[in-house]
């Protein structure tokens, strides 16, 4: 930019100009203030005397017009008449004799116009450096939201949005380096052009430096080209049209870096093409082409080499946070296998629950009305629901195994056990019949033949009392309701006693076995019912252990309050229903619909899925199950997400 010298003075403009030469000055004399009027742009040297000072109030106007930055005053005469015309806000450069010498004026000249070119230097360095720190803190802002973003696609969206941005490019691509089969290939991942709308779709190219993007692959040299169609032959890389030919695109000038990772892998490629004047602009002929693309900077390629470098390291993070996901994803489902391998007959149960309670949550979330209609849930809150759900019977590894599988009321040991007491007492009975014959033969001789039919009756009653006690006992283990008058009929049993083989008189049934007998339904004992509700302790103490992730942080409250109750009355807190998770809730209307229709559980037989449902709304009358996750789960048909043709 040139400096107008503007002089007001007997100085000899044609004298000045010949010797500033080198600043490229347009040198102007003018008689009058009015004729600085209009006030050039260019920064200016005003080389003045007293003449400007004859109408202060004009030459006040005119100064005022001038940016302060832009303007340095050189003064020919007495510093007071400048202070006495009121001129003082205006700072002068020098002020010299009205008698100077040819060569003073010279000097105070070319220092004025030095400071202006400093000037105008400095606030070129101020405004790149402006311009440094606002490109900075973007990269800085994209480099955050790089490292906080996990899903890949988004990533590398937003990873090549922000580039595209940063250095107003029209178009660009990402190609990621993946290997399969032991060789090494180039995957066209995503792709934007801001003059072309079009899909495109994934495809995989052989890794080789022929390409473009190969070479930047292979070698992790950045590429800052001018004109792609202007390349030397000699390079070994080429450019391929094919693009453009199919499209009607010119690709000019491109930006090609590497994204590398903190471990000096190269990850793949973010690819820029058509840099313009404008970031907005659009490219729709050859003219616009020929008007609008410029070449890249080497700035942007640092810049863009800085924002690779983050976007390596965030997609090696998001693929390591994949493999964590599918490490935890495969101990979460071999731990409910080997939980439902120790206890076979809730196989399937914990990933129907799962089933149900994601799909429970994904449909609360939708509701538009009622008591959840502000409840949302994010994909990772999802993901802690479904682990919970997996893992919410994870404590029955410490709960005994015969209590697990307990199909009836008496353990097998002690059934048998009984079972040998019967058959004893059948075996003692009959002998005892044989030998209430032999003493009558002894008493009687062959006239007591005809009191064995008398015996042989009584021993028929002794047995088929025996075999019905037998049988009572029998119905009475198995999980289904007891009888009405079965309690009655077990306590003569009770009080029945014999002479085992030891000589001991004991009854035909203790004390435990009666009461476990009457057990009025299912087939748990008191005892028996504490230890498989520890498995809900169990199921806390063990998943509270793990270091779960904030994300998954409620894992175990979740889990371990599956049984827990509206009406306070749930185990093992008996948690009043305001402390009991919504995952919990939407968890218990699974848990016990699973429970009552699957057809797995050898201690009872599949309840009918209307019938299952009745039954959870006489859980709900009970203060157990939330109605409103009720209604949800049966208007929505929750259930079908284990078999949509149930629907």
């Amino acid at each position: 930019m040139k400096t107008c010298l503007d002089i007001l003075c007997s100085f000899p403009a044609e004298t000045l100009a010949n010797r500033l030469v080198p600043w490229e000055c347009e040198v102007r004399r003018f008689e009058d203030p009015l004729e600085l009027l209009p006030v050039p742009e260019a920064p200016t040297v005003l080389l003045c005397d007293r003449r400007l000072l004859q109408r202060p109030e004009v030459a006040r106007g005119v100064l005022a017009r001038f940016n302060p930055l832009h303007l340095k005053v050189v003064y020919l005469g007495e510093y007071e008449d400048w202070q006495d015309a009121g001129l003082m806000d205006f700072v002068i450069s020098a002020v010299l004799r009205t008698d100077a010498l040819p060569g003073e004026v010279y000097v105070a000249v070319r220092s004025a116009l030095n400071s202006l070119e400093r000037g105008r230097t400095l606030a070129m360095l101020e405004t790149k450096l402006y311009q440094f720190n606002d490109d900075f803190e973007r990269i800085n802002a994209i480099g955050k939201a790089l490292t906080a973003e996990r899903d890949l696609n988004k990533l590398l969206r937003l990873m090549l949005e922000q580039s595209m941005s940063l250095t107003d490019a029209d178009a660009g691509s990402i190609f990621l380096v993946e290997e399969a089969d032991g060789v090494k290939q180039l995957r066209f991942k995503i792709t934007d052009n801001h003059s072309i709308t079009r899909s495109y779709d994934e495809f995989v190219m052989p890794l080789t430096p022929k390409s473009i993007a190969g070479y930047v692959a292979t070698t992790g040299q950045p590429l800052l080209l001018n004109d792609v169609y202007e390349l030397s032959p000699d390079l070994e890389y080429r450019f391929n049209p094919s693009f453009d030919l199919d499209n009607g695109y010119r690709t000019g000038s491109m930006l090609v870096v590497p994204m590398v990772d903190h471990k000096d892998r190269i990850l793949g490629v973010i690819q820029l093409i058509n840099r313009k004047t404008r970031g907005d602009a659009v490219i729709g002929s050859p003219e616009d082409f020929k008007r609008l693309v410029i070449p890249f900077l080497e700035n942007h390629k640092d810049f863009i080499m800085a924002i690779a470098g983050e976007a390596a390291v965030a997609i090696e993070n998001s693929h390591l946070y994949d493999s964590i996901e599918r490490l935890l994803e495969g101990l979460v489902e071999a731990s409910v296998t080997a939980i439902e391998s120790r206890d076979p007959t809730t196989s399937g149960h914990s990933f129907r629950v799962a089933a149900m309670t994601v799909r429970l949550a994904e449909t609360v979330d939708q509701v538009a009305e009622g008591p959840y209609q502000d409840q949302r849930f994010e994909p990772e809150h999802l993901r802690e629901i479904r682990y919970a759900s997996l893992l919410h019977d994870f404590g029955k590894v410490g709960v005994r195994e015969e209590v697990l599988v307990k199909a009836r009321k008496l353990y097998d040991r002690q059934f048998i056990s009984i079972q040998e007491r019967f058959l004893w007492l059948r075996r003692d009975t009959q002998a005892r019949a044989a030998e209430r014959k032999l003493e009558l033969v002894r008493e009687s001789g062959e006239r007591a033949i005809s009191r064995f039919a008398e015996v042989d009756r009584q021993l028929a009653e002794d047995l088929q009392r025996l075999d019905d006690w037998f049988e009572l006992v029998c119905r009475s283990n198995e999980p289904s309701v007891l009888a009405e008058n079965a309690s009655a009929q077990l306590e003569s049993i009770h009080q029945f006693t014999f002479m085992d083989h030891g000589g001991r008189t004991r009854p035909l049934l203790d004390s435990e076995e009666l009461q476990i007998l009457k057990i009025p339904r299912g087939t748990l004992t008191v005892e028996d019912r504490k230890d498989i509700e520890s498995h809900v302790l169990h199921t806390w103490e063990f998943l509270r252990r793990i270091p779960w992730t904030q994300e998954l942080s409620r894992v175990p409250e979740i889990a371990a309050a599956h049984h827990e109750y509206l009406n306070g009355k749930g185990y093992p807190m008996g948690l009043p229903s305001g402390s009991i998770p919504v995952g919990s809730r939407m968890m218990t209307v699974c848990d016990i619909y699973d429970a009552l229709t699957a057809n797995d559980r050898p201690y009872k037989r599949a309840v009918p899925h209307q019938k299952a449902l009745d039954i959870l709304g006489f859980e709900v009358k009970d203060g157990k199950v939330d109605p409103a996750l009720l209604d949800i789960f049966i208007s929505r048909q929750v259930w079908t997400a284990l078999d949509p043709t149930t629907a």
